[in-house]
């Protein structure tokens, strides 16, 4: 036996003796006998209460979707085209080093016109038509703030809880509390369709997806827009699917045995995984085939619906894994960085999305999915009022922006139709019902029963949380 075996197998060993000190030899044979496991198991205890939601599909716009021009509508603004934005608002608040040297900074108000829509009169831009369509199923929730101004950094924060590197993404935290009824695919889904804006995309890194600290099997598994939709999901050639079935097998009998000589628990979820991803040769063809799809759902998507990569053949996908029972689903849409030529490219942007944001909210209510899952729409941060760069009547862009912003939820937990917070004339500050990102994680959780205090992970000394160490707490306001 080697130094690596000795340390992996010595405190199993000392468990094992205690154990049978206490209990006898009989209950430690009880004990260590092998049970099939299941792929996704949750933990014993959770849901901590009955949860409103089952599901989780997160519609992630990165690289910061400007809310001025979207969701919160600022018509006093028009008075003060290019004017400065007065000291008393901006109360020398941090600034990027994209507009931390501009001598000026002028109040670019929205080209675009708002009207009030559904019967809850929410105020929305004409670039959303779509969408418009569905705000009464939706909480509106405007004052969404963080200290992080930077992209990588802030999409981190909210998708992981930490601006640091190396902490598990919300996906990764419901995959590891509540586990996963899809016994044939994995707990946790990602896909990164592609954009229309005329520009390059911020990167995208595996950690906004990944599990950090917690056992690999619960990052996300990213699907493909070409080729397998998953890697090396074909067998190479000269394997058939009987020649790999036997070499699971004799695999399978190899860890059975290190099981039954450690007790190591990890070896059982090894060999599940192994299985799963056995089964996954055949339901991810049978999930990414579209051609069984009704043309009344596929139009409620729009026509890039049977188009691989875009945003609206990725909704579809997502009602379709929800509802093969996977936890969570997180599409993360890229180029919504409008540092410049804002009308030329946030349309575009729009278009990408807007259409299929409405047909899966509708498809899911149609099918009865709707109350049992959650949708969560948003960005990192939000943008600025005033322009970056040079200014006219019909071209502007807008720096980042993490004092307020506008997210959106749907679903299982949520009271539809309602709106939440309240910024002042610029949309610069908060001027009633701030919501921290951590609390906007705490929301999720709880729609899906999960009290975020009690989810903990025990690393380099600390119980960590998806919401940290710092107050956060469900957004009540918005709760159902």
């Amino acid at each position: 036996m080697n130094r690596r075996m000795f340390l992996a197998n010595a405190g199993i060993s000392a468990g094992r003796i205690a154990l049978a000190a206490l209990l006898g030899q009989a209950a430690l044979s009880a004990a260590a006998a092998p049970k099939r496991a299941r792929a996704h198991p949750s933990l014993a205890g959770l849901p901590h209460f009955a949860p409103k939601a089952r599901r989780l599909i997160y519609l992630f716009m990165n690289g910061a979707p400007s809310q001025i021009d979207l969701w919160d509508y600022k018509p006093k603004m028009g008075e003060w085209f290019d004017k400065d934005l007065p000291e008393s608002i901006r109360m020398g608040q941090r600034l990027t080093t994209m507009t931390s040297g501009q001598k000026r900074f002028p109040i670019a108000p929205s080209i675009y016109r708002f009207s009030q829509r559904g019967q809850c009169g929410r105020w929305v831009s004409e670039l959303l038509p779509h969408t418009a369509q569905v705000v009464d199923e939706l909480a509106v929730v405007k004052t969404v703030h963080t200290e992080a101004i930077n992209h990588d950094p802030a999409a981190t924060y909210i998708l992981t809880g930490n601006m640091v590197p190396g902490k598990p993404s919300i996906g990764a935290w419901l995959s590891y509390g509540l586990g996963s009824e899809a016994e044939n695919l994995p707990a946790f889904v990602v896909m990164t369709p592609r954009w229309s804006a005329k520009r390059d995309a911020q990167a995208l890194y595996q950690r906004l997806w990944g599990s950090g600290f917690l056992p690999s099997r619960h990052q996300g598994v990213a699907l493909r827009a070409q080729g397998d939709p998953v890697l090396f999901l074909s067998n190479p050639a000269g394997v058939t699917p009987d020649s790999r079935r036997a070499m699971l097998d004799g695999l399978a009998g190899l860890n059975q045995a290190a099981f039954e000589r450690s007790g190591d628990p990890e070896i059982q979820t090894r060999i599940a995984q192994y299985e799963m991803a056995f089964r996954m040769q055949t339901s991810i063809p049978e999930l990414t085939d579209l051609s069984r799809e009704p043309r009344s759902v596929l139009d409620l998507y729009g026509p890039e619906v049977t188009q691989p990569g875009t945003f609206a053949a990725s909704a579809l996908l997502a009602r379709r894994l929800i509802e093969r029972g996977v936890r969570a689903v997180q599409i993360l849409h890229r180029e919504w960085d409008h540092h410049g030529d804002l009308p030329r490219d946030l349309p575009l942007q729009c278009r990408d999305v807007d259409h299929a944001c409405k047909g899966l909210i509708l498809d899911l209510k149609q099918r009865g999915l709707l109350d049992e899952t959650l949708v969560v729409w948003g960005g990192e941060f939000g943008r600025t009022i005033y322009c970056q760069g040079e200014l006219s009547r019909s071209n502007y862009g807008r720096d980042h922006h993490p004092r307020c912003y506008t997210m959106w939820l749907a679903g299982g937990g949520i009271r539809p139709g309602v709106e939440f917070g309240e910024t002042d004339e610029f949309s610069y500050n908060i001027v009633r019902d701030p919501v921290h990102i951590r609390d906007l994680n705490a929301t999720i959780l709880h729609c899906l029963g999960i009290d975020h205090r009690r989810l903990s992970y025990s690393f380099q000394g600390l119980d960590q949380r998806l919401t940290g160490t710092e107050p956060a707490g469900p957004i009540q306001g918005i709760l159902a």
